[in-house]
């Protein structure tokens, strides 16, 4: 499946954006967040989280590298967890927060920066891309699906 491209005509759409695929999502989902600094990777996951009726306060992740909600999946509960690679150098410092503990488990990931350890990521993932729209609000969020089970996610989103 091809790309889906989505526009965000705001910070509120971008978080909209957020909930209606989190609708989609379910335990072992991995959603990788691309995008300069600023462009509503964290936003965009407040959206994720909030949909999966978690109550938490969404933070960047960005000092502690990691950050758990708890949130429900129907009548289950739910743990959410959320990277933000930015400040690691090496595939050493994964190991040391327990990436693939995390990754590899029945929660839902979402990482920020994923483009630093792309040898590092499961076989299969939602890539989300976002970036600078024709007006300094506006977002474009490319969805690419990286194996069958997100192929399947796009088409459900598209329909």
């Amino acid at each position: 499946m091809a790309t889906v491209a989505i526009e965000s005509i705001s910070p509120e759409t971008t978080y909209a954006h957020g909930q209606k695929l989190a609708f989609y999502l379910k335990p072992g989902d991995v959603v990788c967040l691309s995008g300069d600094l600023g462009q509503g990777k964290t936003l965009f996951t407040k959206g994720i989280v909030a949909a999966l009726k978690s109550d938490e306060l969404v933070t960047s992740p960005t000092f502690s590298l990691l950050n758990i909600y708890t949130g429900k999946y129907y009548d289950e509960n739910l743990l959410i967890y959320h990277f933000d690679l930015y400040r690691l150098d090496h595939e050493e410092q994964l190991e040391d927060i327990g990436f693939n503990e995390y990754v590899f488990a029945d929660g839902v990931s979402i990482i920020e920066w994923p483009d630093k350890f792309l040898d590092c990521l499961p076989n299969e993932y939602l890539w989300v891309e976002i970036t600078s729209g024709s007006v300094p609000e506006r977002r474009q969020l490319k969805l690419c699906p990286h194996g069958k089970r997100y192929e399947e996610l796009c088409r459900e989103l598209t329909l």
